[in-house]
């Protein structure tokens, strides 16, 4: 056995599990093949090979980079030639990667680093690996293969490759995005961003240049949130909590019509009774959250905080449900939940702990669970369009996506797999056997709306304004008690409604204060109104103002509201009508999406042809642009409604994806 054979085997000795498979084409297929087999240890990262080579000159012979990292870290590859002086990084060609390594992209592993090879290449590691205590999971040289790696023995293997003049390069990616001087085009992208003249009190980014900013600085300036010290989990403050507690009451009663009530379960769940639900909750299962000690006492077990509750609530069902009669059972849960996220989080669209609403219910037929579903379904598109005025296209999710991350509404036929006795055993007497001794298994359902639904609420705000340091006390309480007299009258007929009587500000900052909170009225009182007996009214969506007779209010007032939120809605829906794009060739794929827009396809509906999709639309497939989206695209719906798009013609039409027979429309988009 050679040297380099040698420590190889030396460091496949250290593997903590070797696991064979199918062959895997991209990261999601790795993780889920890996996810599915029980001997994989319960949680773990990917580490991603990566090969990049530099211009070089024509007569010179290039020194590839070699990047070891963990798969959710951002390698930016203009930062990283920056800093190794080396220019205009690109990744490496199939014939580069056969040439130095006899790999192909789908088996190249940092296995390939041998004394032999080590010499040829630039190595660079993730500093944050060596101080992991995350169990790594490393392809052994096989798209079929792979073994697992603590971080520290990783790193101790690549040193003992080291020589006197070839050294392992460790670099902190998430400071070397802020390392060194700032380009110039990224500052020029950042200035014009900010808004001149814009003061604290405003948000000061536009949201056409950095949304992301925009977005955060809304958040904070609108009060909604504060960002609390755990990473990815955040304080809901009185005013996005409010619009919370409004989806709540009008989700509830018509949940209580159906006939569901509500109750509460305990927030944690036993590793034994989890693992019965490891195929339900495979899709997140590396995003459980553990506790493992109390105090100072390490737990005989350790216990998962619930990232959802089937697990937590069916052994109760199975229970509780002995007859047909005690069908059908109906709960819903008003919760938190954690699901430990290693994305870049984001204020309440993708967080660690949110809160969220599930519905779990047991029927005797599977007639009266799919009816129920597509019930649900139809609340979750009011929510949106009645309270929210945002558009949506109700459809299904593919098999890949169904169940997975974190959902803003879904509603879910479980089937019976859940009632089975291998599972739950939620089981009772056929009604409708004619001999009295069958028995059947419930149907059951499960459904989730989130906080991902905040966003604005139907609000108005009155003001008083001609206000001055010259105005008397008794001119100040008649336009201050005019105000509070017309909130109060308006939250009788049940609007929310609320006088900003504040002292020490001036009506110019109340009015900015309540539009960047979204309120979509203003009311303004000022002397002149007093005297007319009328209110000025201002529409946050249009800025126009008419007067309003104050006689009229609690007619004109709630008209005024509808008129708002049917206007904003058909502009939403105009907007978003058109930013979906009906796409036939792949060339045409990744610039609709590029244009921020969904891409609708012909699809077949094939889990691996989904997987090539969302590798080949990433970077990784064009690397060339540094700015463009990072993100490979993924289904988000099979629509319900087919008739809007073209015609699929059975063994005409194709597949954008992959070429076969397609089966149905579907929008792909990605996630930021």
């Amino acid at each position: 056995m050679s040297s380099s054979d040698s420590l190889t085997a030396s460091l496949a000795s250290l593997a903590v599990a070797s696991v064979s498979h199918a062959d895997t084409n991209s990261p999601a297929s790795w993780r889920d093949v890996l996810l599915a087999d029980p001997s994989v240890p319960k949680s773990f990262e990917l580490i991603k090979t990566l090969v990049y080579k530099p211009k070089t000159a024509k007569t010179a012979t290039p020194v590839p980079v070699v990047v070891i990292a963990r798969d959710e870290t951002e390698t930016s590859s203009s930062a990283l030639g920056k800093k190794l002086n080396l220019k205009e990084l690109r990744l490496a060609s199939e014939d580069l990667l056969a040439e130095f390594f006899g790999l192909d992209k789908n088996s190249l592993s940092l296995l390939a680093l041998n004394k032999d090879t080590f010499s040829k290449v630039v190595t660079v590691i993730d500093a944050s690996i060596a101080s992991s205590s995350a169990m790594f999971a490393v392809r052994a040289c096989s798209s079929s293969s792979t073994l697992f790696f603590s971080g520290k023995d990783i790193v101790e293997y690549l040193k003992s490759l080291e020589t006197d003049d070839i050294r392992l390069e460790e670099v902190d990616f998430a400071a070397l995005k802020t390392d060194g001087p700032v380009p110039k085009s990224a500052v020029k992208e950042k200035e014009d961003a900010k808004i001149d003249g814009a003061v604290q009190i405003a948000i000061g980014v536009k949201k056409e240049v950095d949304f992301s900013a925009w977005y955060q600085s809304v958040l904070l300036k609108a009060d909604m949130l504060e960002y609390y010290s755990v990473s990815g989990c955040y304080i809901l403050r009185p005013w996005s909590y409010s619009i919370w507690e409004e989806i709540q009451d009008w989700f509830n009663k018509k949940i209580k019509a159906m006939g569901v009530q509500n109750a509460s379960f305990p927030m944690f769940v036993s590793a034994k009774v989890l693992e019965r639900e490891k195929d339900h909750v495979e899709g997140f299962s590396p995003e459980v959250a553990w506790v493992t000690r109390a105090g100072s006492s390490d737990l005989e077990e350790p216990i998962a905080i619930r990232p959802t509750s089937e697990t937590v609530m069916y052994p109760y069902y199975s229970k509780w449900v002995k007859s047909h009669r005690d069908l059908p059972l109906k709960l819903n849960l008003w919760n938190n939940v954690v699901r430990w996220e290693f994305k870049h989080p984001q204020p309440f669209l993708r967080t660690r702990e949110y809160l969220w609403q599930e519905g779990h219910t047991a029927h005797l037929t599977k007639a009266e669970a799919d009816k129920e579903v597509l019930e649900i379904l139809e609340l979750y598109r009011r929510v949106y369009e009645e309270l929210l005025a945002v558009p949506m296209i109700k459809g299904v999710k593919s098999e890949k996506e169904n169940g997975r991350g974190i959902q803003a509404g879904t509603s879910h036929c479980l089937g019976q797999n859940f009632s089975k006795p291998e599972m739950f055993n939620i089981v009772v007497e056929d009604p409708n056997d004619p001999t009295g001794q069958g028995k059947t298994y419930a149907w059951q359902n499960s459904w989730g709306l989130s906080t991902r639904t905040i966003g604005v609420m139907v609000m108005v705000v009155v003001v008083p304004c001609g206000i001055t340091a010259k105005s008397g006390d008794e001119d100040r309480n008649k336009i201050n008690d005019a105000c509070d007299e017309l909130a109060k009258t308006l939250v009788d007929i049940g609007v929310r409604a609320k006088a900003d009587l504040r002292e020490g500000y001036t009506p110019g900052y109340k009015f900015n204060d309540w539009e960047q909170k979204g309120v979509p009225l203003r009311l303004e009182i000022g002397p002149n109104d007093l005297v007319k007996q009328q209110t000025l009214s201002v529409r946050r969506d249009t800025g126009a103002k008419a007067p309003i007779t104050l006689a009229d209010i609690k007619t004109t007032i709630p008209r005024l509201l509808d008129t708002i939120h049917n206007d904003m809605y058909a502009k939403a829906l105009e907007e978003y009508n058109a930013h979906l794009k009906e796409v036939t060739n792949w060339e045409d794929f990744v610039p609709a999406l590029d244009n921020k827009c969904i891409a609708v396809i012909p699809w077949c509906e094939r889990e691996a042809c989904e997987d090539d999709i969302k590798e080949r639309s990433g970077r990784s497939a064009e690397p060339q642009d540094e700015r463009a989206p990072s993100a490979g695209a993924k289904s988000l719906a099979i629509p319900f409604d087919q008739a809007r798009w073209t015609p699929i013609e059975p063994g005409k039409t194709k597949c954008v994806g992959c070429g076969q027979d397609a089966k149905r429309w579907t929008m792909f988009g990605r996630s930021y």
